[in-house]
């Protein structure tokens, strides 16, 4: 391959999550009612074959040639009616690069208060819908918990191909839990971690 050939690839290709698999979008949708704004969040139905019952943003997988935006707002009709017109996107959140070799790419919009009178939550995804203000949210540490990520090589690897003991000093992984609790539900994992996001972009200086 010739310098100039790469250079041309380059120029035009985005780069990426390397050696990602899966790329998914969720919706952060803010609603402004009697002058406050909160935020949306779902409950996933207990059928669901993947985290039942955990409270989520609407989102899903990014389609083929498919923009977050665009996939935020498909998935957001897809579960919850909400027309994409009547969302005001206004930006993406920080991206999270998960260890589970997938992209999370959250936008955050504001949705029309008149279309949550016609919002028609998907039985097939959704149990339940749910608000809290986000002014609850930005004064309102969350719990957080810590865990360590511990390498477990298969009894294959290649110790002596590569050139490494068989007790070879694998750096350890880490993991940060935030937990906010309302109302008798816990918002985590995820979605714990992109409304932290939020906040610490609200609270940011400037």
């Amino acid at each position: 391959m010739k310098i100039e050939k790469l250079e041309d690839i380059l120029k035009t290709r985005l780069p990426g999550l390397m050696d990602a698999r899966r790329a998914y979008a969720v919706l952060v949708p803010l609603v402004e009612r009697e002058g406050e704004l909160y935020l949306l969040y779902e409950v996933r139905a207990k059928s669901l074959r993947r985290q039942p019952g955990e409270v989520c943003f609407p989102g899903g997988r990014m389609e083929e040639g498919e923009s977050p935006e665009e996939c935020a707002l498909r998935e957001t009709w897809e579960e919850l009616a909400i027309p994409p017109e009547r969302v005001r996107l206004l930006g993406r959140l920080d991206f999270i690069a998960h260890r589970a070799s997938f992209l999370m790419q959250p936008v955050l919009g504001v949705v029309e208060e008149k279309a949550l009178e016609r919002m028609v939550p998907s039985p097939a995804e959704v149990d339940e819908v749910f608000f809290v203000p986000l002014s609850h949210l930005l004064e309102t540490d969350p719990i957080e918990y810590d865990y360590d990520l511990i390498p477990a090589p298969a009894e294959r690897f290649p110790y002596e191909l590569i050139g490494i003991p068989r007790d070879y000093k694998w750096q350890l992984g880490h993991e940060n839990v935030p937990v906010y609790l309302w109302q008798g539900r816990a918002i985590w994992g995820l979605t714990g971690r992109i409304t932290r996001n939020l906040v610490r972009i609200c609270k940011a200086p400037g």
